[in-house]
């Protein structure tokens, strides 16, 4: 039986608050010694009581001293930080935590911008968490400083049970191995291979199309989320879990929406428990390294995760077997580099299996999440937002399919020649992740003090070790100052006409995939995931319109703020996804609307 999350936090810390008692009793021990004179009760129960919170002041006096004194030595300052009107900055907390999932996806952190600037220091719990939205600082992370910033242990024990070890949780040499391991199979000829997108693609429009003529909207979300764990299992397995075979979900006003045979559909039960899992993990985060202390008795996260395992590690056992008997009566020997190369024909699980030793399946089911979420989640919420952003559109849209039926025709598969010439295409795509970037939000830990550029010309800013440092993808990308006037409109041209040249000017205000070593290796694959998709949808249909009868819309408080042009709710775990969906209804190219 697993030891609980909250008792494990408070022994790794037992020492800290065992020393100034300790302390205490040490020097009322000496005083006794050496003035052999007894120390009344009235004076060492106080100094017991408050010996904890004295040396938790002092070390605080300390740290902040020497933070001011190594920022001087530099030059620089420290980042502005949010006022609290509560010790330790709970209001802070609170207002973060309380954020999650009830707030538009940007509170409180794009008022705490406004108010201080591109970079904030969220202090609470006495913790330094310094928030930036500052392309030359999110470069200084992601690349230029690349080394002096890492996932880190508060992070790595946040994702551990969602994660593991994966490329995604890790630092250093391992994180280098799983890289090494999953890089050859992110091969151009693998990501320009399409038989298995077409497969699911027809499988998703044939189900929307029998939908619709029931007389019920899509959800699209709930849709395209299907197709990509399908395509994704076949990808990395080699055995789908045959989500859409499920059926897609009905609208809640509905009797069918309430069918238990659906709700325990075993491929529902795996993708309930993955996009919980992720939520779960992702609300971890805004406690910082307290978050034990909110799941003390048990680990929420492990529970979702065991639902999960049980599809994932039959088919990890069928293929160590597989790898047993063939290396049978083998000599045991390094691999060798040819023996790393991917074999044509092989999944991932295959090329990982024979990348790595039999004895540490862990190892592998961890790189496997790890991709899956990579893989599926991120390309499933970029095309859940281009369509809801196509049924808000029509123009864009219906320029769209001219380029698409021009370029193709109204039923033949799509190249991968096709789709790099598709320039509308490629501007739609990079619109829809400018604004609605898969990953909104990130997070690295200094592994030493550093200095980042000043803002506006202003004076450098010292970063302290041991600090963590999110970055919101999400809030840069949509700063008028980076992205012009109309940054936060809806606009493709932006990526075809003049305005290119804020980007242009300055690539890393446009990192939807991270950059430098750490750049996504599946860019090139989501593109092509995502173009191949769209491409064959609205060779399908012709029409997008906005279920507005059954959407859930934003609460109306929503409306004078910056979210104000949206008409679904934006939430995150992990990823960024549409609260209860997106639905539409649907005119299929050539007939008439359903």
């Amino acid at each position: 039986m697993a030891i609980p999350p909250g008792i494990v936090y408070l022994a790794r810390r037992l020492h800290r608050l065992a020393l100034p008692p300790v302390l205490v009793y040490v020097g009322t021990r000496v005083w006794t010694v050496v003035f052999v004179k007894h120390i009344p009760g009235w004076v060492t129960t106080p100094a017991y009581i408050f010996s904890i919170p004295v040396a938790l002041a002092c070390s605080i006096l300390y740290k902040d001293f020497q933070d001011r004194r190594q920022a001087a030595l530099r030059g620089a300052v420290l980042a502005p930080s949010v006022k609290s009107k509560w010790i330790g900055g709970i209001d802070t907390l609170l207002s973060i935590a309380g954020g999650f999932g009830k707030e538009w996806i940007g509170s409180p952190f794009d008022k705490y911008c406004e108010v201080y600037g591109p970079i904030v220091n969220m202090r609470f719990l006495f913790e330094n968490r310094i928030l930036t939205t500052e392309p030359e600082h999110i470069k200084a992370i992601l690349a230029t400083q690349f080394k002096s910033f890492e996932k880190g242990a508060a992070l790595w024990d946040q994702l551990h049970a969602l994660l593991g070890t994966g490329v995604f949780n890790s630092d250093g040499e391992t994180w280098k191995f799983h890289r090494s391991m999953t890089r050859p199979f992110f091969s151009k000829d693998r990501i320009s291979h399409f038989d298995i997108f077409e497969a699911h693609v027809e499988d998703a429009i044939n189900q929307v199309k029998n939908r619709l003529k029931e007389g019920y909207p899509v959800n699209f979300q709930d849709m395209v989320y299907r197709f990509t764990l399908d395509s994704a299992t076949e990808f990395l397995f080699g055995k789908d879990v045959r989500s859409l075979s499920a059926g897609l979900v009905y609208p809640k006003n509905s009797p069918l929406s309430h069918d238990p045979a659906y709700k325990n559909h075993p491929a529902n039960l795996f993708a309930y428990a993955f996009s919980e899992a992720q939520s779960l993990s992702a609300y971890r985060g805004r406690f910082g390294s307290i978050w034990p202390l909110v799941e003390f008795w048990s680990d929420r996260v492990a529970k979702q995760m065991d639902v999960c395992y049980k599809f994932i590690d039959p088919i990890l056992e069928e293929a160590l077997e597989k790898k047993k008997l063939a290396n049978a009566g083998k000599a045991v020997a390094e691999k060798t580099n040819a023996e790393k190369e991917v074999v044509e024909g092989d999944t991932l699980l295959e090329h990982l299996v024979n990348y790595t030793e039999v004895t540490d399946p862990i190892v592998i089911r961890d790189e496997i999440l790890n991709i899956m979420i990579a893989g599926r989640d991120t390309t499933a919420a970029t095309l859940t937002f281009t369509i809801y952003r196509l049924s808000q559109h029509p123009d864009v849209l219906q320029r769209l399919r001219a380029e698409i039926l021009n370029k193709i025709g109204p039923s033949r598969r799509p190249t991968y020649e096709d789709l790099r010439d598709m320039k509308y295409l490629r501007a739609v795509i990079n619109e829809i992740l400018r604004l609605y970037p898969a990953v909104p939000f990130n997070v690295r830990t200094s592994a030493e003090a550093t200095v980042w550029p000043g803002v506006n010309g202003g004076p450098p800013i010292y970063i302290p070790p041991d600090t963590r440092v999110p970055y919101s993808v999400f809030l840069m990308q949509r700063r008028k100052d980076l992205w012009g006037p109309d940054a936060e409109m809806f606009d493709p041209d932006r990526f075809l006409d003049e305005r290119m040249k804020y980007h242009t000017k300055n690539p890393f205000i446009f990192v939807p995939f991270n950059a430098g070593p750490r750049i996504c290796l599946g860019q090139q694959f989501a593109y092509n995931q995502m173009s191949y998709f769209l491409v064959r949808f609205l060779q399908t249909f012709s029409s997008i319109t906005l279920a507005e009868d059954v959407q859930t819309f934003p609460p109306a408080g929503w409306a004078n703020g910056p979210n104000a042009q949206e008409k679904v709710i934006i939430k995150h775990h992990l990823t960024m996804y549409a609260y209860d969906g997106v639905w539409v209804r649907l005119e299929e190219a050539g007939h008439g609307p359903w």
